[in-house]
Formats: C-alpha cells, sequence, structure tokens
C-alpha cells in the first residue's frame, strides 16, 4: 500500500511538472519551436534488446523553454510484402531543468493492436540526471497492457559515464522478468563535414545484454 501511494505521488510529481513547466515555457513566443527529422539505424536495439534490423526512425517535437511534446516512431524495413517489420509509434511529454534534472512521461505504442483499446498502451514515467560525464535515469512503468508486452511495474534504471552505460531492468526488459543487466555498452557520436554549411550526425554503439547473451554493433545517421 505504501509504495502504491508513494508511485501515485511521483505521477503527480511528473504530470504537475510537466504542466506547469509547459505553461511557463509557452508564454515565452521566442523559445518555440516545432521540429521534424529523421534517423536511419542499422539495428534497432532499446535498452538492450534487437527490435529490428535497419530501422527509419521518424520523429516531429515541439519546444518552448525546458518543456517538449513530441511523438516519435521506428519502421523496421527488413520486413517483406506480407509484413511490414517491427513498428513502433510513441507520444511523449517532459520537462528539463537548469540544473540538469528531467522528468517525463512516455505512451508506447505498437501497431497492429487497436489504437483506442485500452490493452495497447503502456504508459512510463521517466526520470533523469546528468552532470558532466555523469548520468543516472530511472522508469517505471504504470500499468499492464497486453498489446503492448507491459505487465505494470515495470522498471529500468542506467547508468553512464562518459560513453559507458550500464543498465538494468524487470518485468518487459528481462527473459524471466526479475531484475537483470540488460544493457551494457559503449556510444559515441560525430559529425562528418559534407559542405562548408552541412554536416552529417552518426552515432554508433556496441552493445552486450547479458541476461540474453546477445551481442550488437549498430550505427545510425541523422537527418
Amino acid at each position: 500500500m505504501k509504495l502504491t501511494k508513494l508511485l501515485k505521488s511521483l505521477l503527480l510529481t511528473v504530470v504537475l511538472t510537466v504542466i506547469i513547466g509547459s505553461t511557463v515555457a509557452v508564454k515565452n513566443v521566442q523559445a518555440q519551436e516545432l521540429s521534424p527529422g529523421v534517423d536511419f539505424y542499422s539495428t534497432y536495439v532499446w535498452r538492450g534488446v534487437a527490435y529490428s534490423g535497419p530501422s527509419v526512425q521518424p520523429y516531429v517535437d515541439f519546444t518552448a523553454g525546458g518543456f517538449t511534446l513530441g511523438a516519435w516512431g521506428s519502421q523496421g524495413i527488413d520486413g517483406n510484402a506480407g509484413s511490414p517489420g517491427f513498428q513502433e509509434m510513441d507520444l511523449y511529454a517532459s520537462y528539463d531543468f537548469d540544473f540538469g534534472l528531467s522528468l517525463g512521461i512516455t505512451d508506447y505504442y505498437y501497431p497492429g493492436s487497436l489504437y483506442f483499446d485500452g490493452e495497447s498502451h503502456a504508459f512510463e514515467l521517466n526520470g533523469g540526471f546528468s552532470s558532466g560525464d555523469f548520468s543516472i535515469s530511472a522508469n517505471y512503468i504504470l500499468n499492464e497492457a497486453a498489446g503492448a508486452g507491459s505487465a505494470g511495474g515495470d522498471t529500468y534504471f542506467e547508468l553512464g559515464y562518459g560513453p559507458v552505460f550500464v543498465g538494468g531492468g524487470d518485468g518487459w526488459h528481462s527473459t524471466d522478468g526479475d531484475f537483470a543487466i540488460v544493457n551494457v555498452g559503449v556510444g559515441a557520436s560525430k559529425e562528418i563535414q559534407i559542405t562548408d554549411s552541412f554536416s552529417l550526425p552518426i552515432s554508433g554503439a556496441v552493445v552486450l545484454n547479458p541476461d540474453t547473451e546477445q551481442f550488437y554493433i549498430l550505427a545510425g545517421f541523422s537527418l
């Protein structure tokens, strides 16, 4: 019971923070920006699990001050005429504070299930803090959603220092549902200068999932 009350209080805090942050931010008209973009990756790996091979990942987000409201998707291009490949379409809202703290909420949805079915969406609270090379994040799934594969109460934590990261979770993150280290790796990014006015951002990572004993090397670029 105490845990349930704590989680409800945390949810209320996150929601209020995002709402208040967005209200303050949108008053500054000059800071508002609507930005589209797209990433291309050799493999879609999320928290130590590969969901598809080559993927196109478009996004559109609205920012105003520290507030961000956005939509992000991933479309696997390794399917065939009868199967379009793995698809994921998410909505998110977050607020970033000047001192390194970020709070938000994400709605995970996977096409194939009915969008307005209550069992098709997994809602996750997101919290993170970064300072210099150090970063830490904590995530908590609020609900059970058969269409999204969440059990409710699923957690994921990640520590990072420079290019190195270590993450662990339970629920839909691990093979047996118990907490396990699932995401260990090194990531890097750089920009390739194409012309005097255009450069191409590229990124890559080497990832090991000790829980599933799977190893991945991936790279991508952004437009």
